[in-house]
């Protein structure tokens, strides 16, 4: 248990220390071709070692009772995740813009409507539903590092977007939120379609990723707990 919580504070260290503070010193230094290797290097050796502190933990006793509703709580959170993650592959300012082109800032729709940071939202939901209905102290860290590192991550990711896009963020964030709906109750945004690749894409991923519980652990998850 304890080598998964240090684990864990090296994946979330690391991630932040490389993509913060330590980023610009180290890209002057190497390169931002040796920074993008030693980044990724650092992420798969810590990330690594997560997952074999994880596996290697025996199973203790859970935190408290999981039943039924629990699991309908966490199949409903998830297919809310999947349509979050899936809608912010698409027209999504956050990710990486290799042409690093002046453009218009665009009016919230979609997902973006919810929250600028769908992925981020998506990947914090999908912890804390595995917290729900597997309450086993060391998926609660495992899980718990997600979401600190997702929503942390959105908030310093906020950050730096406003220094180095100051003409594009900074408005972009007027017309958003970083906390769900919040835009939405402001009024800066209005709710809208989400579009076919946000829900379809969504069911397909909630279908396939639950479906590959009962391989790959050996029980069924979501809707698959009732049908299989």
């Amino acid at each position: 248990m304890e080598e998964v919580g240090l684990a864990a504070v090296a994946f979330v260290g690391t991630h932040f220390l490389l993509s913060h503070p330590l980023r610009a010193p180290l890209v002057r230094r190497i390169g931002e071709g040796g920074f993008l290797g030693l980044y990724s290097l650092v992420a798969v050796v810590t990330l690594g070692w997560l997952v074999v502190a994880y596996r290697a933990t025996p199973a203790a006793t859970p935190l408290w009772p999981v039943g039924d509703g629990s699991w309908a709580i966490a199949t409903i959170v998830m297919l809310v995740a999947s349509v979050l993650f899936t809608g912010s592959l698409v027209r999504n300012p956050a990710l990486p813009d290799p042409t690093a082109k002046t453009r218009p800032v665009p009016f919230a729709s979609g997902v973006y409507a919810i929250t600028r940071h769908p992925m981020m939202w998506g990947f914090a939901l999908w912890g804390g539903a595995h917290i729900l209905v597997y309450p086993d102290p060391s998926n609660v860290v495992l899980a718990g590092a997600i979401i600190v590192l997702a929503l942390v991550g959105a908030h310093l990711q906020d950050r730096k977007k406003a220094r180095l896009q100051p003409d594009f963020w900074p408005e972009w964030e007027r017309r958003t939120s970083y906390l769900p709906f919040a835009a939405i109750t402001a009024g800066h945004a209005q709710v809208g379609r989400l579009g076919g690749h946000a829900l379809g894409g969504g069911v397909v991923l909630w279908l396939a990723a639950t479906w590959a519980h009962i391989p790959l652990a050996g029980w069924a998850a979501g809707v698959w707990r009732w049908v299989v």
